[in-house]
């Protein structure tokens, strides 16, 4: 017997997606992927519980992908450091502390997915990437950010959270946006951040979900967007890049090829266009932060 919190598969799909049921409404169930951002129905004879400890084989190439992400992030993190100390090596270092401090580019999270938003939060803090988020219907983003942007100032913008190709939609067109669920309210929340900010560079959006108009998001103003092939991202992708482009430097353009084929979906995704890093050092080295307080320009 099916109940709520259940793992489960779909047996009309060969059984290669973990969900967890979120509701049950008569036979079906809505469920919402554990490690890729799909939220689907299915009816309750098609659902087959699992074993949380014996993931599907594209759940577990997933975690081996995104742990290798990761620790990819974290060398990267050392590898800056270790430059940044080489680049000012003639200036002095006092108890073996580097006498610069760090401006990573900050970023303004909004997920349709009030679970994944948590996930997302908690790794940014993981990267030490400095972050805020919201959980905001995907109808709502263009409107929240009208709101959130002259507050927050983000260097780059993450809108995230369900999306997908109709079933039932008007045209057998994939270039058309009413086959998509939510694709058109990415588009209009994008356009919102691009009137608060045109400069490619001075803010960075990504943006989309899985299956998402992945053309129209970048024609909208998206530096990074999902999905080239339609296909479904994981949970954790839009985190990944935008932790990338927090600590690249301002001097120095995204390694496009790096940052998506180590994506955990890889280039077919998501995509994107030659974007510049928003990650600064400064001089001299600060000895209490927490007394910097920026006042917001009126």
């Amino acid at each position: 017997m099916t109940k709520l919190g259940d793992l489960v598969v779909r047996k009309s799909y060969g059984g290669d997606v973990t969900f967890r049921v979120e509701s049950i409404q008569h036979n079906e169930a809505m469920i919402k992927g554990t490690e890729f951002r799909l939220l689907a129905d299915a009816p309750l004879h098609d659902l087959v519980k699992v074993d949380p400890a014996s993931p599907t084989e594209k759940a577990q190439r997933a975690r081996i992908k995104a742990t290798e992400s990761l620790q990819r992030l974290h060398r990267d993190r050392q590898e800056q450091t270790e430059r940044n100390q080489a680049a000012l090596s003639q200036l002095l270092y006092a108890h073996n502390e580097p006498s610069y401090f760090e401006v990573p580019g900050k970023v303004l999270h909004l997920d349709g997915d009030e679970q994944y938003l948590k996930k997302s939060l908690a790794l940014y803090e993981k990267l030490r990437v400095p972050a805020s988020g919201y959980y905001v219907t995907e109808a709502q983003m263009g409107t929240a950010l009208y709101r959130l942007l002259p507050s927050v100032r983000p260097d780059i913008v993450v809108i995230t959270g369900h999306d997908g190709v109709l079933k039932n939609r008007p045209s057998g067109d994939l270039y058309n946006l009413s086959s998509y669920k939510n694709s058109r309210h990415f588009v209009e929340a994008i356009q919102a951040a691009r009137q608060y900010e045109r400069n490619f560079d001075a803010l960075t959006i990504v943006a989309g979900a899985c299956q998402s108009h992945f053309e129209a998001l970048l024609q909208a103003g998206a530096n990074f967007a999902s999905s080239p092939a339609r296909v479904l991202i994981h949970a954790l992708d839009p985190v990944y890049i935008a932790a990338k482009i927090s600590f690249t430097s301002i001097r120095d353009t995204i390694n496009m090829a790096e940052i998506l084929n180590n994506t955990i979906s890889g280039t077919q995704g998501v995509g994107g266009i030659e974007t510049r890093g928003s990650y600064r050092i400064g001089l001299p080295k600060m000895k209490d932060l927490s007394a910097l307080k920026v006042v917001p320009s009126m």
